[in-house]
């Protein structure tokens, strides 16, 4: 195929995910080959869901998606499924091929330096699940780019990148000769590449095109925004003016009935002209994570910890003491060990570690695991909120919610059925609701919408309990006071 001609086309494509929540309406446009795009949306419009349409693993309620024949597709997912956790790295990567490999080796050492995962020695024969969270991240890459597609799917491929990982990510798909389709909250990352982008909007559940670089596309959005929101307003006065005709006719009697009739529905007609306008750029409300008060003296001690040299367990020594208004940040390489020692924090299994009596332990980990998937928004919002002294204030709690973006639509789903995003944002209120006095974080950036990054480094800056911070984007570290650091490859 040439580059310029269409590989993918939706034709009048509807799709409802689960029962009762349409995702796309009647949607129709092509995707060419050799194009670069950007998967635009709201965090829960269904990015995720248009990539399973395209792999075939989501089946369209109506209309058609036509592939070219002999079209190879392949996707990065976010997480490594669990059976194939014991796999060796070798089988890992054979299992993306549904023939047999031969001479598997090269390929695979060509790509673990694509993503920047090459060590000293030779992984192949490493068990997957002896990988760290971000090095994981990196193997979940290289196996949708090891497949050479001429579709190639990227679903957060920056999450758990370092710098140094991002820019050897973004050469690649500069040079990438087909075709690239990225769902990403990395604003600078998305502008070296993109030639255009699809925007899925929520309201319409319609997919919109826009040529131009990432940036540019922001800005013609924006300008759309704006247009919207003129339109809307200018009907707004309308409709009040027909209104008020229609009270002042209606007064009248006889003949006038009729007119006012008219008016009226005719308020009714503009009601239904006015857009709803894609709240796209809705950015989280500022907010506050109250610290657990009246506490005194050392929150946390810690006087040695284990990290992972050559995947062997070596013992370090540190003196640590954090109280209140202390933060602490907590450096190194992926696959150092940083995850583990937070959770063992977080569950009080360091042996030489104390953590004062009565103490409320935030922890907000990178794969969401201390949210239960089966539980509701609401159901898991609750529970937070009684963590404190076991009474619900319900206003509170919703009001936190609303300042999440978590609105009465969302607080009934499971958890397991909203997007990352989404499930980061319940977290961040969980926090709230829980006022914690010792805070843990595990790369609280992942899957969050890059609009929300700012008011949460602030949150950050502003918390007044004793906190533990890890996280690889050094931008979002420059806007949060850091009053100490443990570098665990020192």
């Amino acid at each position: 195929m040439a580059k310029g001609d269409v590989i993918i086309r939706f034709e009048d494509v509807s799709f409802e995910y689960g029962h009762n929540k349409p995702i796309l309406e009647e949607v129709s446009f092509p995707i060419r080959q050799g194009s670069k795009l950007t998967l635009m949306g709201q965090n829960g419009a269904g990015k995720s869901s248009l990539f399973g349409l395209i792999m075939e693993t989501n089946k369209p309620t109506d209309g058609d998606i036509h592939i070219v024949r002999g079209t190879s597709v392949a996707i990065s997912r976010q997480v490594i499924p669990r059976d194939q956790l014991d796999l060796t790295v070798r089988e890992f990567f054979e299992k993306c091929f549904a023939k047999k490999m031969y001479d598997i080796d090269p390929k695979i050492d060509e790509v673990l330096e694509v993503v920047n995962l090459k060590g000293h020695e030779k992984l192949h024969d490493r068990i997957v699940k002896s990988f760290s969270g971000g090095q994981q991240a990196r193997l979940l890459l290289a196996s949708a780019l090891i497949q050479d597609p001429d579709v190639l799917l990227l679903d957060e491929p920056t999450n758990n990148l370092d710098k140094a990982g991002i820019a050897h990510l973004t050469k690649f798909l500069q040079e990438y000769k087909k075709t690239v389709i990225v769902i990403s909250h990395d604003a600078e990352f998305l502008n070296l590449f993109t030639e255009g982008v699809l925007y899925l909007n929520v309201y319409t559940r319609k997919v919109e095109q826009y040529v131009g670089n990432y940036f540019d596309v922001v800005k013609q959005i924006t300008a759309q925004i704006e247009k919207e929101n003129m339109k809307n307003a200018q009907l707004a006065k309308e409709i009040q003016a027909n209104k008020d005709k229609a009270n002042f006719f209606a007064m009248k009697g006889g003949q006038m009935r009729m007119v006012a009739k008219r008016m009226r529905e005719k308020a009714e007609e503009m009601e239904e002209a006015k857009v709803d306008i894609r709240k796209e750029d809705k950015t989280i409300r500022p907010f506050t994570i109250p610290a657990q008060p009246e506490i005194t003296g050392a929150i946390l001690e810690l006087s040695s910890y284990t990290v992972l040299k050559n995947h062997k367990p070596v013992e370090c020594t540190t003196k640590i003491s954090l109280k209140r208004k202390h933060h602490l940040l907590l450096q190194g390489p992926n696959g150092i060990g940083k995850s583990t020692l937070l959770e063992s924090i977080a569950a009080g299994k360091v042996k030489d570690m104390k953590i004062a009596e009565g103490i409320r332990v935030g922890y907000y980990r990178q794969d969401f695991s201390t949210l239960d998937f089966n539980d509701t928004v609401y159901q898991s919002l609750a529970r937070a909120a009684q963590a404190v002294d076991g009474r619900l204030d319900e206003e509170r709690m919703r009001a936190t919610a609303a300042s999440f973006l978590i609105t009465s639509d969302i607080i009934y789903t499971k958890i397991g059925s909203l997007s990352e995003g989404q499930k980061g944002l319940v977290a961040f209120a969980q926090l709230v609701l829980e006022k914690p006095g010792l805070l843990i974080l595990d790369e609280p950036t992942n899957h969050i919408n890059f609009r929300h990054l700012p008011v949460i480094a602030k949150a950050l800056d502003q918390y007044e309990g004793a906190m533990i911070l890890v996280s690889h984007v050094p931008e979002f570290v420059h806007q949060i006071r850091i009053d100490e650091v443990l570098d665990l490859e020192k």
